[in-house]
């Protein structure tokens, strides 16, 4: 996915503190939802967007989903970041 889909991604407070919340390792999606009070669809429609932007992964353990950090992503974005500020050195 393109950075235009990242950043808009990064953009909302809710998908910011469910990759927070990933930080600590995989949950699923019934984990997620428990700790926001918004509906499940809500919060399914925000980790497709997360998905769709590469910025989580998830992988199936019965009838369970289960979602993790794509932290590859997020250092791509992070050198990124630092580019931005060029280079002090010119």
């Amino acid at each position: 996915m393109g950075l235009q889909a990242t950043l808009r991604a990064l953009a909302d407070p809710t998908r910011r503190e469910i990759l927070n919340l990933l930080k600590g390792g995989a949950l699923s999606a019934g984990e997620i939802c428990e700790r926001f009070d918004i509906t499940g669809a809500a919060i399914s429609r925000h980790l497709s967007v997360l998905r769709e932007a590469d910025l989580i992964r998830d992988r199936r353990e019965g009838k369970f989903i289960y979602y993790e950090l794509n932290a590859s992503v997020l250092e791509e974005i992070i050198l990124w970041i630092k580019d931005l500020g060029g280079n002090d050195n010119d």
